[in-house]
């Protein structure tokens, strides 16, 4: 394993160790910025899958301030845009995908 690797790895590691800290005090609300933050890209289905199994399996309400917004849409039941601190937009994951013009308009 190169070095590179490992650092992802580790990364990778860092984030779950993380999470799961967060929910050692059982919270209603887990709130991240950016858990996808220094990951190779090759991981981020992995660190979304268990933030949405987290919410799956815990009923934890989790809020998710994220760039990466295609990897967000996999694993969230409703989307909020702000725009100069007001709501841009606000709907359910497909109904973005659907209208991908709205999509590239508040994301990409």
């Amino acid at each position: 394993m190169h070095n590179d690797d490992v650092t992802i790895h580790r990364g990778v590691e860092q984030q779950m160790l993380a999470l799961a800290r967060a929910l050692v005090p059982k919270p209603k609300l887990l709130m991240l910025d950016e858990p996808s933050l220094g990951l190779a890209p090759n991981l981020l289905d992995d660190v979304f899958e268990t933030i949405g199994q987290i919410n799956r399996e815990t009923g934890v309400a989790i809020l998710i301030v994220e760039q990466k917004v295609r990897e967000v849409l996999k694993v969230c039941q409703r989307v909020y845009s702000l725009k100069l601190g007001k709501v841009s937009f606000s709907g359910l994951p497909d109904e973005l995908q659907q209208d991908k013009e709205t999509l590239k308009r508040l994301f990409l």
